[in-house]
């Protein structure tokens, strides 16, 4: 979901236009997407960690599954707010899939947790 979303929003940063050249190309625009990468990368290296640590041993899994829980929560929710937010007007309405995937993000967020309670976990399972 988040791969996707920056997906989507690089395409519309790259074709929409402000003051004669595309919205892509402003330096606040660059650092806002190369942060959501660097999210949607740690989130990755998280997920992988832990269903790689899952896959050897279930029992041994519960940090590593509560770090990816932490760290995943907050990437989509991070991406599902910057593409709202670079998208503009458009990205906040019904047919916008942009909006789908924010909806998406906070369902999920209720249904598995947010990342405070993850991180709750994380100090439980580590004796803080």
């Amino acid at each position: 979901m988040t791969d996707r979303l920056l997906e989507l929003t690089l395409d519309h940063v790259a074709t929409r236009e402000q003051f004669g050249r595309p919205i892509g190309s402003f330096q606040a625009i660059k650092h806002r997407l190369a942060d959501l990468l660097m999210t949607l990368e740690s989130a990755r290296s998280a997920s992988r960690y832990a269903a790689a640590v899952y896959a050897d041993d279930p029992d041994d899994a519960r940090l590593a599954v509560a770090v990816a829980g932490a760290v995943c929560t907050d990437a989509a929710i991070e991406a599902a707010s910057e593409a709202i937010q670079l998208h503009g007007g458009v990205g906040f309405t019904w047919e916008h899939p942009v909006h789908s995937y924010f909806r998406r993000a906070l369902g999920n967020e209720a249904l598995q947790g947010d990342s405070r309670s993850h991180r709750a976990r994380i100090a439980e399972l580590i004796g803080i």
